[in-house]
């Protein structure tokens, strides 16, 4: 290096080399494991969700007459807008 480089600079670029190798070494290791990784059949996160045999049913509640009111003045207060 140069002489007018001080000590502190010195270290700083020697650091931050053996930080950036060290990236590079751990982004080729986790694209070689994704790359080649065996892709065995598909699996549920934690294995503890059945699968899913059919759609749920549709579900409704009846309303009052004061609840539809209601609603209905929702739904013309967001109309408005």
């Amino acid at each position: 290096m140069p002489e007018h480089v001080s000590i502190l600079q010195q270290v700083g670029f020697a650091i931050l080399a053996v930080v950036t190798v060290a990236w590079v070494v751990g982004l080729v290791r986790l694209v070689r494991t994704v790359v080649f990784a065996p892709q065995g059949p598909a699996r549920l996160p934690m294995g503890a969700l059945p699968a899913q045999s059919q759609a749920p049913a549709l579900e409704s509640v009846p309303l009052t007459a004061d609840e539809q009111d209601a609603f209905a003045g929702l739904v013309r207060q967001f109309s408005r807008r």
